[in-house]
């Protein structure tokens, strides 16, 4: 009976991993049900369509959908036809491209880190939260490599890594959810982790707000120690601009106003409107949050924080 009851569970389980390589995958197993035209429906109710991120990649799209047709059991080829259809702008395609590939390679921490990433833009926090904490059980004890760039920096050096990608992103989907004592212990992480200048600010900016947030400022002030005006930054530098200016080292001036980094950047302006909420200003705060939810990158992780900060805080 026992023998019997192992080979129906296989059998279950073949079945299941046949159905998602076939493509008969439920959008109900997957995530909320929208029209097909709909992305996402944002925490203030608004629909979300597809939004091309990045219109000069339709060349790498198609040669990464060529690569995965020719190949769909080579999880390279998935990942980065998954990654390239959520440049294309469609994430919920994306996911789905993912999940078949999770299907062939359970074990592959990249697949559940990168279907999580695509979870957040689509708002479904707790689905990218089991995924990242999947992604996070897998590495464990792993050796770390490099995350190739999709769309690469000025210098072309890639500047994250899978495990670096993972706490982060973990970390900011506890904080999307405003789960800020889950969130604190993997930003820690992500700093203790950090091999670059660039993984530490951003990791040390995150940090920060959630240490404000939770009214332990002085431990906030103390986790700012490393960060330096002169650091070898070649991404994230709206990330250490907030982190100088957190550590009174930069004018809020030079942030904000026309010509300032907040005027056309998210992480920036939401940096900002933070500084504004846990300093006692809150129209200001109130005012950049909304003129991020104004903005046109809906799909930003500046965007996101903001709109769910606003509907927490403004929105009764």
């Amino acid at each position: 009976m026992k023998i019997g009851l192992l080979l129906s569970i296989g059998l279950l389980s073949l079945l299941s991993c046949k159905n998602i390589s076939d493509n008969h995958i439920s959008k109900s197993d997957l995530f909320t049900d929208l029209p097909d035209s709909v992305q996402a429906v944002s925490l203030a109710g608004d629909t979300l369509y597809t939004s091309l991120n990045y219109p000069e990649g339709s060349a790498k799209y198609d040669s990464a959908k060529m690569n995965y047709e020719a190949s769909p059991d080579n999880v390279d080829h998935i990942i980065w036809y998954g990654r390239w259809t959520a440049y294309k702008g469609d994430f919920r395609e994306s996911i789905r491209i993912y999940t078949k590939g999770i299907a062939k390679f359970p074990e592959d921490a990249r697949l559940y880190r990168h279907r999580g990433h695509r979870y957040i833009s689509i708002r479904e926090f707790n689905r990218a939260i089991a995924d990242f904490e999947k992604a996070a059980a897998l590495i464990k004890g792993k050796k770390d490599e490099v995350e190739p760039d999709g769309q690469p920096n000025a210098l072309n050096i890639p500047i994250s890594t899978l495990h670096s990608n993972t706490w982060y992103h973990l970390g900011l989907a506890y904080y999307l959810t405003n789960n800020l004592t889950k969130a604190l212990p993997v930003y820690e992480q992500a700093v203790k982790e950090a091999d670059n200048h660039d993984q530490l600010t951003s990791a040390t900016h995150w940090l920060y707000m959630t240490l404000r947030l939770l009214n332990k400022k002085e431990e906030a002030e103390k986790i700012l120690e490393p960060i330096r005006p002169t650091m070898n930054i070649i991404e994230n530098t709206a990330y250490h601009q907030l982190c100088l200016l957190y550590k009174n080292q930069l004018p809020v001036d030079s942030l904000s106003g026309e010509k300032g980094a907040a005027s056309s950047n998210d992480a920036v302006k939401y940096g900002l409107a933070n500084w504004y909420y846990y300093n006692g200003d809150l129209e200001k705060a109130k005012l950049l949050y909304e003129q991020i939810l104004q903005g046109k990158s809906p799909y930003s992780f500046g965007s996101i924080a903001a709109e769910a900060d606003y509907v927490r805080r403004f929105r009764k």
